[in-house]
């Protein structure tokens, strides 16, 4: 479960069952000024409300319910973004293979330098700050063209296709006069500066781009 928080930018969340772990590492992160949430297991974080800021999870390998390496498949599973850390005292060489495979921005074994875990957790906070930005440029981008009729979306198509206003108007047998009318509108609903820009946007979106323009 997900709130929203306006006096943070960002959270780390730490799943330990030994306690002391879990001040121990509370105090080294507020130290750096990083906001932290701490667990004793996977099923309680799960139950938690979280800030819907950019975060990272650093997480122990052995768990009460759930280990660490099956929650980090069950996150994955659940759709569930979060830049995960291990840290453990019980890793091994498959183990971390398998972690980090599956994503895990680090694998650290306990005790490590302090220094060493913060470099990992600024890095994680860094790229999901990152993910985020891109997803949410995603979503604005996916209700702009959603905002476009039909006929225009199909036009975007043959825009970013790269074929010309008299070849779209043979192409969907409208004149060209109504191409231009569709694609001034197109440009103004999704706020593209340029045709590149246009094009830029398809991509993100995931336009086909099949048809091209003949030589």
């Amino acid at each position: 479960m997900k709130k929203q928080h306006s006096d943070i930018d960002c959270v780390v969340f730490v799943i330990d069952d030994d306690e002391s772990v879990r001040t121990s590492l509370k105090s080294l992160f507020e130290s750096i000024g990083l906001h932290v949430q701490l667990f004793g297991s996977a099923d309680a974080f799960l139950r938690s409300e979280r800030p819907d800021i950019a975060c990272c999870l650093v997480l122990d390998v052995r768990l009460p319910g759930l280990s660490g390496i099956e929650f980090q498949s069950e996150l994955a599973k659940a759709g569930l973004d979060i830049p995960i850390i291990f840290l453990t005292g019980h890793g091994d060489i498959p183990m971390t293979v398998q972690a980090m495979k599956a994503g895990a921005i680090e694998f650290l074994t306990k005790p490590c330098r302090d220094q060493e875990l913060l470099d990992a957790v600024r890095l994680a906070i860094e790229r999901h700050r990152a993910r985020r930005k891109d997803g949410q440029h995603r979503s604005i981008l996916r209700d702009q063209f959603a905002s476009l009729s039909p006929r225009e979306k199909e036009v975007v198509a043959l825009v970013t296709a790269g074929l010309l206003n008299k070849q779209i108007a043979a192409e969907l047998k409208i004149s060209e006069v109504t191409v231009k009318m569709h694609r001034g509108n197109i440009m103004r609903k999704m706020q593209a500066r340029s045709l590149a820009d246009l094009v830029r946007m398809a991509d993100v979106l995931g336009l086909s781009r099949s048809k091209q323009a003949p030589s």
